[in-house]
């Protein structure tokens, strides 16, 4: 299905992402409310990986700038943040990653987190793009790009362009859903297949991003009230979905209690849940390879 004779990696720690390596995970809180959570998330995460013999990167968010509500909890700051990710990334020996939302912290989150995440509503921002891969050339990190709900796979080119041109070549593309006007995203499984086709040659030595897919932020209900609702009781469907089609890589947002989460309560999947979508994506990779 994709073009591998074309296809790139993105390299992310100790993890490489891409064609003919393995499906890896990107797991973690929503928000890292705490260290003591982000430990015994990531514990977790990287457990269940292991055995399921997945590549495993911590992810947790240190501020939320995209909440519902005024009154939504943002996060611990980026202070605060950098310091955990430090203390995770060597206490549990995995790679991190986490989302930046303005283009002044971009050099100081790749100073410390192995791969910068664009936000999906962020991702045309071109001074954001721009920051993030420098940043992330200079400290040789990589970048993942989530597509925005308001673009189609073939749009995504624009941000894949821009960060080449500034630069940074390590990099990968999200998945995460279109909005289709009823809240819900809707994934579009032909044009995630034409995603792990795009074509960058034309302005750049990359040929096809690895693409990744965002498994709890695609059961959204984006628009359902104050805050947001979800589906993630649908969860697994669409994670077997994405890898049988060959997916690069899942991002799944894991928290011990769910319903007790700073964000994304409605979405996030609880310690079993976790454990039963990756056990079930390494068999369908099993199948495909």
């Amino acid at each position: 299905m994709t073009n591998t004779s074309s296809s790139r990696v993105c390299t992310v720690g100790s993890v490489t992402i891409g064609e003919g390596r393995p499906l890896a995970v990107i797991a973690g809180p929503c928000t890292l409310e705490s260290l003591e959570l982000g430990l015994e998330v990531g514990r977790h995460c990287k457990a269940v990986c292991a055995a399921a013999g997945l590549p495993y990167i911590f992810k947790a968010s240190f501020d939320k700038a995209n909440r519902s509500s005024m009154n939504s909890k943002r996060g611990i700051g980026i202070e605060r943040g950098l310091e955990y990710f430090s203390v995770i990334k060597q206490e549990l020996g995995v790679p991190t990653t986490t989302d930046i939302h303005c283009p002044e912290q971009a050099e100081q989150i790749a100073s410390v987190v192995d791969l910068i995440q664009i936000p999906a509503f962020l991702c045309r921002q071109t001074d954001l793009v721009v920051a993030a891969a420098q940043a992330c050339q200079s400290h040789g990190r990589g970048l993942n790009i989530k597509k925005g709900q308001f673009l189609s796979p073939g749009e995504m080119g624009g941000p894949v362009r821009k960060a080449t041109e500034a630069g940074c070549e390590n990099l990968m593309l999200t998945e995460r859903g279109t909005f289709f006007g009823y809240h819900r995203l809707v994934n579009d499984f032909i044009g995630i297949a034409d995603m792990m086709e795009l074509d960058c040659s034309k302005f750049s030595t990359l040929g096809s991003p690895p693409v990744c897919f965002d498994v709890t932020h695609s059961t959204q209900l984006p628009g359902s009230g104050e805050q947001t609702g979800g589906r993630p009781d649908r969860a697994l469907q669409l994670a077997k979905a994405a890898v049988a089609i060959g997916v690069h890589a899942l991002f799944v947002e894991c928290h011990p209690e769910p319903k007790e989460a700073w964000s994304d309560g409605a979405t996030q999947l609880g310690f079993e849940g976790f454990e039963e979508v990756i056990v079930r994506a390494a068999a369908i990779v099993e199948t495909r390879s």
